[in-house]
């Protein structure tokens, strides 16, 4: 009888126990969904922060290393200025400032045209209506556009505009929309775009091509003439490319899925346009690259389809505006769900060797970007801190003289000696003063050791995030 009853009272503390656990999590996370998934996330969270201990050392906890751990495996290829890498530029809203969206096909530019419009916070956010393609996005106390894009301005340059079309009609286009007294102040516009990496890029493109797009409304307007036909023939006879296969898309000559990265953010004006006469291939190909590395480094801004975090971060530090809500990496694509074989890729590469190039170009100055701004950032918080030590510092300064000041009266007194107490007593004064002013020192010494430690934590962790 004992041994059952010993049993029961167990079991009921046993239940009591649990009845007790249900409570707190109901209490902690009141949510079906976050009841399921808590612990799930939880042990997420801490694997996926003890692999940063091991890899970043001081950087731990960094959310932008979470992408793929670029900046872990990160060497610079490529030498920039600091003119390159800082692109903090005073974009003013208020005035006569645009933000031009350069839109090249499949690079993920539609969800990041998105984020403009729907996902900033602004004093006068842009008004988007449900069916409605186009959002008007006004300046505040002005009805004037402070961003020209698909989704506030429309393809208003035509579909898809390069870099050669937009600087041509993007002022102009602007200007007839402005009064007089407008047009007399100067505007500065800051050309931005999204670049993906070209295999993955060229892969979408196809899948959509062979959905049955066609993007026969792009203009390619340069040096003021369309293109004729035999500069720019066409890869099919029908009204649209649907259901071609890769080999098909792969093996047009014509095809301008072939380094559209390229061609795109070039100025073709340097090589005669879509005359391929003017010269050979290769040095066609050559001078596009380099206007293009050219173009993209004077950009205010480009980010990569890759690097959604990063990308978020240095458009918010470029132009001091931030996202409501934050980027999220999509890997699910169409063009991910391809099953390629090791061989037709490196022909993919063949073919687009021109934007691997620049894509690879274009990363490392991205990355770089990336580290010298959270450099940057950093910096400024030290600096920061250091002001408010030097604030404490003083105050410190302050309370040690008031406690270590000793006021004298001047009277008459006899001729002091050694063997004087009034002359022993001075000498304890300034022993005592002696001592507190070592103390001072002591404190002051403190101060600067914790500062050049400082900065020489800051120095190692700048060195470990680039190895």
């Amino acid at each position: 009888m004992d041994e059952k009853s010993h049993y029961s009272r167990l079991l009921i503390a046993l239940l009591m126990v649990l009845c007790f656990g249900v409570i707190v999590l109901q209490y902690i996370c009141p949510t079906s969904d976050c009841q399921l998934l808590h612990l799930a996330s939880l042990s997420s969270r801490l694997g996926s922060r003890a692999r940063g201990d091991r890899v970043n050392g001081a950087g731990a906890g960094d959310p932008y290393s979470s992408e793929d751990g670029a900046l872990v495996r990160f060497v610079p290829r490529f030498n920039f200025t600091t003119k390159d890498l800082d692109r903090a530029v005073d974009f003013n809203i208020k005035g006569n400032d645009v933000i031009v969206f350069l839109h090249i096909q499949k690079t993920g530019g539609t969800t990041f045209g998105r984020h403009l419009v729907r996902n900033i916070q602004l004093e006068r956010p842009c008004e988007c209506h449900a069916g409605q393609k186009k959002c008007t996005c006004y300046r505040p106390g002005k009805r004037d556009t402070w961003l020209f894009s698909r989704f506030s301005t429309g393809w208003s340059c035509g579909l898809h505009a390069d870099w050669t079309e937009l600087t041509s009609c993007v002022p102009s286009f602007m200007g007839n929309r402005e009064s007089q007294e407008r047009l007399r102040t100067p505007r500065n516009y800051y050309y931005i775009t999204i670049l993906r990496d070209p295999v993955w890029r060229y892969l979408s493109e196809w899948r959509h091509v062979q959905r049955g797009a066609t993007w026969k409304a792009s203009k390619h307007m340069c040096d003021g003439r369309l293109p004729t036909l035999s500069e720019l023939p066409n890869c099919y006879s029908g009204d649209d490319w649907s259901g071609c296969s890769l080999e098909e898309f792969m093996v047009c000559p014509y095809n301008l899925a072939n380094n559209r990265q390229t061609r795109m953010l070039a100025d073709l004006s340097l090589v005669g346009c879509y005359n391929l006469s003017i010269m050979n291939e290769s040095q066609r190909w050559a001078m596009l690259l380099e206007s293009a590395k050219r173009n993209l480094r004077n950009m205010a801004f480009f980010g990569l389809t890759e690097y959604q975090r990063k990308t978020q971060y240095l458009f918010e530090h470029t132009f001091r505006l931030s996202f409501i809500a934050p980027f999220t990496q999509l890997n699910g694509t169409r063009a991910a769900s391809v099953e390629v074989e090791p061989e037709t890729q490196r022909r993919i590469r063949e073919l687009n060797q021109w934007d691997v190039e620049l894509y690879e170009y274009a990363r490392d100055l991205f990355l770089q970007r990336f580290q010298y701004a959270r450099q940057q950032e950093r910096r400024e918080a030290r600096q920061r801190r250091l002001e408010e030590r030097r604030k404490l510092r003083a105050k410190v300064k302050s309370w040690w003289g008031v406690t270590g000041k000793t006021v004298f009266k001047p009277t008459k007194e006899p001729p002091m000696t050694e063997q004087s107490p009034i002359f022993s007593e001075e000498k304890q004064t300034d022993a005592g003063q002696t001592l507190e002013s070592e103390k001072e020192g002591q404190v002051e010494d403190n101060w600067l050791v914790e500062d050049d430690r400082e900065t020489i934590l800051d120095y190692l962790e700048n060195v470990e995030q680039w190895r």
